[in-house]
């Protein structure tokens, strides 16, 4: 990842800030959301373009798009389908435009244009000085089930850690590892996680922690984008329907169109 056209940086992801994303053009894999365009924001950015993940329930995948036009930022999502979410540069390369706020149109920025092309026209944006409020993401952990294993809410993935090795993590991200980096698909040995698919979108990238998480011997799944709000784990808990799972967690008792909740309640048990 890098400053592939001038002023514009890519990257895979919003949870990692470096001093270059400071009044550049951000082009993230991270979804669309809400959490994830505050991370964006708070960065410095001159303007940012997510994925929009499907869209997915509610709209939760361009969630961003209103919380930076009321900043005064230009946002923009690419269609998931064009571009592998998690993956910065191929969206720089391949995305279509899905998206954009009020701001971002008033720069040129349109639904089906290149995300490159988006992306240079907010270059020339001026650069917010309203105040980025405080964003706090969601944790929350149940109480051990009979066989010691808490199930774990987090908001992103971003926010496991030590104390939740071998627990159930659900957690709102998108299901897709982040470039190449397959270490990154969970940076702690949980007993299982489970993310959103974010409609599944280019070459099964919502997809493609679940056969990482497999070699590493965790059970893994995704809730369809459209059963519960991407970037929220107390949605995907309550009402996340299994999309996919992998190999482990197959054997241990998950199946598509399966309730997460029934599932975390099996795990634990």
């Amino acid at each position: 990842m890098g400053d592939l056209v001038a002023g514009v940086v890519a990257a895979d992801t919003v949870t990692r800030p470096t001093d270059a994303w400071k009044h550049a053009v951000l082009v993230a894999g991270s979804h669309g959301g809400v959490y994830a365009a505050y991370c964006a924001v708070k960065a410095g950015v001159r303007g940012v373009i997510l994925n929009d993940a499907g869209r997915g329930m509610d709209d939760a995948g361009i969630g961003g798009l209103d919380y930076c036009e009321a900043l005064g930022i230009p946002y923009a999502a690419i269609d998931t389908m064009s571009a592998r979410i998690g993956n910065g540069d191929d969206m720089l390369a391949r995305g279509i435009i899905s998206a954009a706020n009020r701001t971002a149109e008033a720069l040129g920025v349109r639904s089906g244009m290149p995300c490159a092309e988006a992306a240079a026209a907010m270059t020339r944006a001026v650069l917010s000085g309203k105040p980025v409020p405080a964003y706090e993401e969601a944790r929350f952990e149940f109480p051990a089930g009979p066989g010691g294993r808490r199930v774990v809410l987090v908001d992103s993935i971003s926010l496991v850690g030590p104390g939740d090795v071998g627990q159930v993590v659900v957690s709102g991200s998108h299901g897709g590892i982040l470039g190449s980096e397959k270490a990154a698909a969970m940076k702690i040995d949980g007993y299982a996680a489970f993310f959103n698919d974010a409609g599944g979108g280019a070459d099964d990238g919502g997809f493609s922690r679940l056969p990482a998480l497999d070699e590493r011997g965790i059970a893994a799944g995704t809730v369809g984008a459209m059963t519960a709000r991407i970037g929220d784990a107390r949605s995907s808990y309550e009402h996340g329907v299994l999309s996919r799972v992998n190999d482990i967690a197959r054997r241990l008792g998950g199946a598509e169109g399966m309730a997460l909740k029934a599932f975390c309640e099996r795990l634990t048990a």
